[in-house]
């Protein structure tokens, strides 16, 4: 409809309603299974929200039930901001996400987070390569049914409306992301540009020069309770419990399959197939599914098709290798190739070959535009794992053909196996022989040693291969590092697990900076990645070491951890925001406890390091300083408690308090200044080793401050009292200040 620009207000409407229009032609055509093109879904009838981690710069926020919705992300305080960004790895719903969200706003869905939005923009920014103004991609890709709104106009209903949302989907596919030219994606980022406007950006990971209001929300996967919900919401129905137990029992056949299927694009596509084929195997290897589940698309085009026909599809199942290469080289280079034009692509294939991968659906068609408003059709791999797929055939053929003379430095140079792990995987998988030089390369690199033993169990099939190299692992210290990637940790719980279920003691397993409970009704350690250690009877030696996230350990935590990590010699705590229970009534430790005897130690960098006595449940320390201490008091009651219990171990033992902050924990001081009052009502005496106090992000009047003088001046020899960002009197009376501090000349800050 071409509108005169005498009816502006008659625009927006009619802006709004091709919004919806081209939104709704993509909701209605989610397609869960590749080849299968006919069956189509409201994507409302098949979205599943998967697992969510909050974070805020670099903790994580996490809590029970509605966490688990990513709504919580749009209504909880602590996550309030106009720049929110979801994370995923590939096939973790990202895009089906964002379709979820055009769904309800078109559909003003209660509950959901757009259901008061004005104007939602969804824009595919893999589609945007060149094109520099958001205005103009925004009219290409979304409002080409709709030529008499002019980008001028888009500008000013943007502009003039009270609530508008932009969704950026796959910031990790877009072309121009390393462009030294400006564009407005990257001005929306850094906060230039739309700095009033909510602004969703999904990717698989972080852009540079984010603004620092932005938000991270991570997706972490498909759990068994979202795979059961998938199930019944998309395959066999909300009733029939037989079907959910059907494919239950099919994955459960397939534990080789647990870990891929978090992927959730993966597991659809296995419970669809699990579903619908009656000749469904059990597969020894991931590699082993794929080429089943690729086996099944080409049965399924050859029962499409006429019989004259089948022979010709017959050869493109077993000869792909233009298709091999050409993924090859998408993904061998700095910068990995996500699109491709019609054009290059089947010169690249040929004609026929493109026709046949592009009807079974691994070959996807869609249209991307330029900054002259040029369209043209581009093709894409269905998913990254199909591109991996055919990339590890070409691997596997060139380390065949050429042998020795293969580099692989050089074949790998660009494949950092975190981001590419199952091309690692597949060449082992399809080649057992080249996959033997592909283990012992990875098993040379320090950080990709844990996906050599992936690698070996996709070579074989067989797990009792591995347990040599596995043994060989578990016998020094094991790391699970909480600045690991998820699929790093992931892999290396994958390896306690099989070391474990096959009586392999575990000497000592270092949880570095991941821990975040000891869940007691299902026994098992969660990580921060929100992995579960739920087999450590053959664990040695356990050491957990904190961050500057505060971490709680209950008595009933605490005791259940030793009780289920049964072959427990010693456990370690390290940490200075890891609080343990102060004591242990001697009522809780069952006689088996203070017969093993395990040695609990418990040390937060202050000099002075705890261990559990398990007679009485009380903590006996030892004094290791023999330098100046430097300690923090954070806000709640069992730091405080701790605190003072090592600033007097301390001060007894004559050992020099270098440096003692309270940060948001100073509360009084007691009339008589003998003690300082903490928010929780614990008390600090009088501490004669101290050298400077500092308080902090506390207000103070001048009787208190007085108080705080006075305390001071007992402290005999204390050099420095120091108020950062407090609210402290403006001025105080020379002769209200004590005459000794006078003379010890305590600086004052």
């Amino acid at each position: 409809m071409i509108l005169s620009h005498y009816f502006p207000e008659k625009k927006k409407i009619y802006m709004i309603d091709a919004l919806k229009a081209k939104y709704k032609r993509d909701y209605d055509r989610v397609q869960t299974i590749p080849n299968i093109k006919d069956i189509l879904y409201c994507v409302d009838k098949v979205y599943v929200e998967g697992g969510f981690e909050f974070r805020n710069t670099d903790s994580i926020v996490r809590a029970g039930g509605s966490w688990e919705s990513y709504k919580v992300a749009f209504s909880d305080q602590q996550m309030q901001s106009i720049r929110r960004i979801f994370e995923g790895e590939p096939g973790y719903g990202k895009t089906t996400f964002t379709l979820q969200l055009a769904y309800d706003w078109c559909n003003r869905v209660k509950g959901s987070p757009m259901q008061d939005v004005d104007i939602l923009i969804l824009l595919r920014l893999r589609q945007l390569g060149g094109v520099r103004s958001i205005y103009r991609a925004i009219d290409v890709c979304l409002l080409m049914d709709e030529p008499g709104v002019t980008e001028a106009d888009i500008g000013n209903f943007i502009r003039e409306s009270g609530s508008v949302v932009f969704i950026l989907d796959g910031y990790d596919e877009y072309p121009d992301q390393h462009n030294r030219h400006q564009n407005d994606v990257q001005r929306i980022l850094r906060l230039d540009l739309f700095n009033n406007i909510d602004v969703i950006l999904t990717t698989r990971y972080l852009p540079g020069n984010l603004a620092t209001v932005t938000k991270r929300i991570r997706m972490t996967g498909f759990d068994e309770l979202a795979r059961d919900e998938y199930i019944r919401k998309a395959v066999v129905g909300e009733y029939d419990e037989k079907g959910l137990q059907y494919i239950r029992a099919r994955l459960k056949a397939n534990p080789v399959l647990e870990d891929l299927c978090q992927v959730p694009l993966v597991f659809v596509m296995f419970a669809h197939i699990a579903n619908e084929k009656s000749d469904f195997q059990n597969f020894r290897s991931v590699t082993d599914f794929f080429r089943y589940m690729i086996t099944c698309f080409h049965e399924h085009l050859r029962n499409k098709t006429n019989k004259p026909n089948v022979r010709r599809y017959n050869i493109y199942e077993d000869d792909h290798a233009a298709l091999d290469q050409l993924a090859f080289s998408a993904i061998n280079r700095p910068d990995q190739q996500i699109t491709w034009s019609k054009r290059e692509m089947c010169e690249n294939l040929g004609g026929n070959s493109y026709n046949i991968y592009s009807a079974m659906g691994i070959l996807v068609e869609e249209e991307v535009v330029s900054d002259n408003s040029s369209k043209e059709v581009g093709v894409r791999f269905h998913h990254k794992l199909f591109c991996e797929w055919y990339a590890a055939h070409h691997i596997a053929y060139i380390m065949s053909q050429y042998g020795q003379n293969v580099s692989l430095d050089e074949l790998f140079r660009h494949m950092d196996p975190e981001d590419l792990q199952y091309v690692y995987r597949f060449a082992c998988g399809i080649n057992p022989t080249v996959g033997s030089s592909i283990i012992q390369y990875l098993s040379s690199s320090r950080r990709a040693d844990r996906f050599a033993v992936l690698c070996m169990l996709e070579r074989s099939g067989n797990v009792e291969d591995i347990l040599g190299t596995v043994r060989d692992m578990c016998s020094k210290t094991v790391t699970i590092n909480g600045v690991d990637s998820r699929l790093l940790q992931r892999i290396t719980v994958q390896l306690l697990d099989i070391a474990a279920g096959h009586g392999i003691h575990i000497s000592c397993l270092h949880l570095d900076g991941c821990f975040f409970k000891f869940d007691v009704t299902n026994t098992c350690i969660i990580i921060k990645s929100d992995y579960r250690l739920t087999n450590l009877m053959t664990v040695k030696v356990m050491c957990v070491q904190g961050t500057w996230t505060q971490i709680k350990i209950t008595r009933e935590e605490l005791l259940g951890l030793l009780h289920t990590c049964e072959g427990l010699e010693e456990i370690w705590f390290e940490g200075q925001r890891i609080y343990l229970p102060l004591s242990i009534p001697p009522k809780m430790i069952l006689p088996e406890m203070k017969n093993r005897n395990v040695p609990v130690s418990f040390g937060r960098g202050y000099g002075v390091v705890y261990q559990l006595n398990w007679d009485d449940g009380q903590w006996q320390h030892n004094i290791t300083a023999d330098w100046p201490v430097k300690l923090w008091i954070h806000q709640g009651a069992l730091g405080q408690q701790w605190g003072k219990k090592e600033l007097t171990v301390l001060s007894t033992a004559g050992v020099s308090i270098n440096y003692l902050e309270l940060r948001r924990s100073f509360s009084n001081i007691i009339d008589d200044s003998q003690s300082i009052i903490l928010t929780s009502g614990c008390t600090i005496p009088v501490l004669h080793t101290l050298l400077a106090l500092v308080i902090s992000y506390t207000d103070v009047d001048l009787e208190v401050f007085l108080r705080i003088l006075a305390y001071t001046k007992k402290c005999i020899k204390i050099n420095e009292l120091r108020f950062y960002d407090c609210k402290v009197p403006d001025r105080v009376d020379p002769q209200m200040i004590p005459l000794l501090m006078k003379q010890r000349r305590v600086k004052g800050v």
